[in-house]
């Protein structure tokens, strides 16, 4: 194994540059099998693995021991065999074959006669690479990417052949689709083809049926829950967030959690929870809970005004006004109303106990992004509270985690270089540091995308950077020279290079700046970065 490279990504997270496939391949392997101290995840791609770690220190100290790792070759033959029939129906199957120089009939010939290799994941959840045994298929891109590949779609780009798990934006070029349900979270390994399988695509006309007749219900003595609280208006968008789903980068599978650490490891602080439980995440403060039993509440976040009203058979009490950040109850039947009330993109809910819902590949996060995780909340939804453990103790009041922009209204966010600064150069680099950005409305939890009064940021290289693993916190460079900042749901996989990458520290930061914020970026050493 040769290691050409390894970049800081961010505050806690590595990108390591090595010189092919197979090193990528046995690296991962190698890092799967015998973790780093604090490795969280890891994702291989076609010249690199990315590796996330649970702190700063433990990040700069993995970049002194992998040169010096021991790696054994990669096992081709650790994988199972997956075969795919396909309907070779593609709408870009003739001009494949016209690029290719062969008739339509030698490109499926092609493509089924030999055995293509799972080498790693990416782009969506089920979505695998697939090398193969040659090269005789070897296209590119699409010139325009399509706005929705179907589900099953089977397609062919560089030396790969991949199918996409779900509707989904794509450039590569289609041959035709298959009936298989490549991501299923009901099957005990939801991904059908995992990195290291072997797949082998059959020509079929064949469609596939599986009919299962309905079991009948069965009594298994667990009556409904009755303690927790009703979605009475859920608001622009409210979603369970917890500290996210750790381990699944390999399938394609981001960690989501809260958009606001901050915030939200608060809320669960002062109703005396664990840190790391789930909470109500909610765009916009505009939510309306009804309480199913007494509970305890606590707010943080945005800025908001609660009110509580009484239960319609109350006819002592009256409609009071209770305080973010700080915990307060809310009686069974009381009904929480939620309202804007100045600063702050994202308020944080969270309720004393536990919500007792079954988790997502281990994780109550919702990912806007895969839909891996909870549904999003609507009007009628019901969430059920379990009883917290003895010992557990509510906080006190705290000040409240937002951050107020300077006396010229700017909010400035600190970021390192890199991973791929060279892309840009040391003048783009001193192009995005030395001018405002703006937030513009379309961002979400997936990204910021930001605009300027100045000019773009330009490259000094040219050509394409192959698909890599990207952080949270990345500033995604298009070539339209307009940064993206990833947020939590941001793709585990990115194409274009990254310029920068803003310190965990202040992700809370950018998660509350709604449309019309100013940004400045402050360059930071990566020395300085905090153990956090």
């Amino acid at each position: 194994m040769s290691i050409r490279a390894i970049h800081r990504a961010g505050s806690h997270d590595l990108l390591i540059d090595l010189d092919s496939l197979d090193a990528v391949l046995a690296l991962n392997a190698a890092l799967e099998a015998s973790p780093l101290p604090g490795q969280r995840d890891l994702l291989a791609a076609a010249q690199t693995v990315f590796l996330k770690f649970s702190s700063s220190q433990e990040a700069k100290a993995a970049m002194a021991t992998l040169p010096d790792l021991e790696v054994a070759s990669a096992d081709r033959s650790a994988g199972k065999l997956v075969e795919i029939p396909v309907h070779y129906d593609g709408e870009d199957l003739e001009a494949l074959a016209k690029l290719t120089g062969l008739s339509v009939e030698a490109v499926i010939n092609v493509h089924t006669s030999q055995t293509w290799r799972a080498v790693f994941g990416g782009f969506a959840p089920g979505f695998a690479y697939l090398l193969g045994e040659n090269q005789k298929l070897n296209v590119p891109r699409r010139d325009t990417p399509r706005t929705k590949v179907p589900s099953g779609a089977v397609a062919l780009a560089g030396d790969y052949s991949a199918v996409y798990p779900r509707q989904s934006p794509g450039g590569w070029q289609l041959i035709g689709h298959t009936d298989l349900q490549m991501w299923d979270l009901d099957r005990e390994n939801p991904a059908l083809i995992r990195p290291q399988d072997t797949v082998q695509f059959i020509a079929t006309t064949q469609k596939l049926s599986v009919s299962q007749q309905a079991d009948a219900p069965v009594d298994t003595g667990i009556t409904e829950p009755t303690s927790g609280l009703k979605v009475i208006d859920a608001g622009l968008q409210s979603l369970l967030q917890d500290a996210g789903r750790i381990g699944y980068g390999n399938l394609g599978v981001g960690a989501a959690g809260a958009a606001d650490p901050k915030a939200y490891r608060q809320a669960n602080s002062l109703v005396g929870n664990a840190l790391d439980h789930a909470v109500i995440e909610n765009l916009g403060s505009i939510i309306t809970l009804e309480a199913s039993e007494d509970q305890v509440l606590a707010h943080s976040g945005a800025q908001a005004k609660l009110f509580i009203t009484p239960a319609k058979d109350d006819p002592v009490r009256t409609t009071r006004q209770v305080l973010s950040n700080t915990p307060f109850a809310l009686l069974n039947g009381e009904r929480l109303s939620v309202e804007p009330d100045g600063q702050g993109m994202r308020s944080y809910l969270a309720v004393r106990g536990e919500i007792a819902l079954p988790p997502v590949l281990g994780s109550l996060s919702t990912d806007t992004l895969s839909s891996v995780g909870p549904d999003p909340l609507t009007s009628g939804s019901f969430i059920p509270v379990k009883s917290p453990k003895i010992g557990h103790i509510v906080g006190n009041p705290q000040p409240s985690t937002l951050v107020v922009p300077d006396d010229d209204g700017v909010y400035q966010l600190r970021v390192i270089a890199g991973p791929r600064t060279e892309w840009f150069g040391q003048q783009g680099l001193d192009h995005l540091t030395g001018q405002l950005w703006d937030v513009t409305s379309e961002s979400n939890r997936v990204g910021i995308r930001l605009a300027t009064e100045g000019t773009p940021l330009e490259r000094v290289l040219t050509g394409e950077l192959a698909s890599e693993g990207v952080a949270r916190g990345s500033l995604q460079v298009p070539p339209s020279g307009l940064p993206v900042l990833f947020l939590a749901d941001h793709p585990v996989t990115g194409g274009y290079p990254v310029i920068a990458t803003v310190l965990a520290e202040d992700l809370s930061v950018a998660a509350q700046l709604p449309p019309g914020s100013r940004i400045r970026f402050v360059l930071q050493s990566p020395a300085a970065l905090t153990a956090k």
